[in-house]
């Protein structure tokens, strides 16, 4: 029997996609074999690479990206569906319990339990939350040389001050989310 965690990163930002990470772990994984495990916002960025660099080298994992354009058209609870479909398929595998961190939902048709703050009671759920974040964070600096006037290496699309001054002099790129600039 296994576990597949799933949590996401990036709902907030004003630009980029929203990423989601699911991670297979046997079923009687514990806090104890990851120490220094936490979610992925408690970690440096150092510590978090360390981390993805670990899951990649020991157990199947996916992320999906939900891109600005699908955002802005479903909106983002529906977002956060499509991309939890997307990554829990490409690693699902038979006596699975997928679990997620509250506020996420995987098709109807695959059983599963959501968990207020599951990154923090599931060490599944936490490095799902890794594999989600970093992989965002490396294609927004990817993105940052595409569009460099917009400073994405630095806030990875979040609303900062200078991202808000980039807007005013250049308006929107194609990742920007329409409908989160104001």
């Amino acid at each position: 029997m296994h576990v597949l965690g799933v949590d996401e990163a990036g709902r907030g930002p004003l630009a980029g996609p929203l990423a989601v990470g699911a991670v297979l772990l046997p079923e009687n994984a514990s806090w104890d074999q990851f120490p220094g495990l936490r979610d992925s916002k408690k970690l440096s960025a150092h510590q978090r690479e360390r981390w993805f660099t670990y899951v990649c080298e020991n157990f199947p994992w996916a992320v999906s990206f939900v891109h600005a354009p699908t955002i802005d058209r479903v909106g983002m609870t529906v977002a956060g569906t499509v991309g939890v479909a997307r990554a829990v398929t490409r690693i699902l595998v038979p006596r699975v319990r997928i679990i997620l961190d509250y506020g996420l939902h995987a098709p109807h048709t695959l059983q599963q339990e959501s968990f207020v703050k599951g990154d923090e009671r599931f060490p599944a759920i936490a490095l799902a939350s890794i594999m989600a974040k970093v992989s965002r964070d490396r294609l927004m600096e990817r993105y940052a040389d595409t569009y460099p006037e917009y400073g994405f290496s630095q806030h990875k699309g979040y609303g900062t001050k200078k991202h808000y001054e980039a807007l005013r002099s250049f308006g929107m790129c194609a990742i920007h989310r329409r409908t989160f600039v104001h």
